[in-house]
């Protein structure tokens, strides 16, 4: 990673929020051109396909590309004793900075489609079978991203994350939050991509439970990271990371 502490938390702030924005914008957008479910679903699919590619891309370099606190939160934990990982501070000023930015994006993307700034959402999403969708969503982006790293592929995961959110749109019950950021910023948008306040804890733990999962998974199925470091894009180290 480059840069002083400040300028990665910057990044991270700025990319949440553009990723949130990509979420929320393509939302707005598909529903205003198709009234077709699997049109509009298409659509904000191949948006987060190409918006979190391109995030994770520019930003891998900067600050570790987390734009997500359960990778931050991984990094953290998997690197904590060898000290690759990123430090409590670095995760302290991450996470809060994520949040920031996702809140950002959601009220950014209301007002480039002339909406309410601010609204809370009222699209409730609370069933069982939507949590365990954000249980399967979350732990297989963890092992995703822990597992490129682990067996030395780090370079291929701005490619490998977005093309499984992407994915994951389709295959998972909840359309993948898969980041407990994102998910907060996306109850202060009244759209087709919000969430209801009162969905918010459920989901969140839901994404906490499925990081544990993630982590367990790697650990049981590749064991110790590679010897060898990637510079682009590595969860585990101060070298970068990525998120969902």
């Amino acid at each position: 990673m480059t840069g002083t502490l400040a300028r990665r938390v910057a990044a991270e702030a700025v990319g949440t929020g553009l990723l949130v924005a990509v979420a929320v914008g393509s939302g707005v957008q598909a529903t205003r051109l198709s009234h077709d479910a699997g049109v509009q679903l298409l659509a904000c699919s191949l948006a987060a396909v190409f918006g979190l590619g391109v995030l994770l891309t520019l930003l891998g370099p900067v600050s570790g590309g987390h734009l997500n606190p359960a990778v931050t939160l991984s990094a953290w934990y998997v690197g904590r004793r060898h000290g690759t990982g990123p430090a409590l501070r670095e995760v302290a000023a991450y996470i809060p900075a994520q949040v920031a930015g996702a809140l950002g994006g959601a009220v950014l993307a209301d007002a480039m489609f002339a909406r309410p700034l601010v609204r809370l959402s009222t699209h409730e999403r609370n069933a069982g079978h939507l949590w365990l969708g954000e249980v399967v969503a979350t732990a297989g982006l963890i092992l995703l991203v822990l597992g490129l790293e682990r067996t030395g592929r780090a370079r291929l995961t701005p490619v490998a994350v977005a093309s499984y959110i992407g994915s994951a749109y389709w295959f998972t019950s909840s359309t993948s939050f898969a980041n407990p950021a994102m998910t907060i910023g996306r109850t202060v948008t009244d759209t087709a991509a919000g969430i209801a306040p009162a969905s918010l804890v459920p989901f969140v733990a839901a994404q906490l439970l499925g990081t544990g999962i993630g982590l367990g998974a790697a650990a049981v199925l590749f064991g110790r990271p590679a010897t060898t470091r990637e510079e682009v894009a590595v969860p585990t180290g101060r070298t970068g990371a990525v998120s969902g």
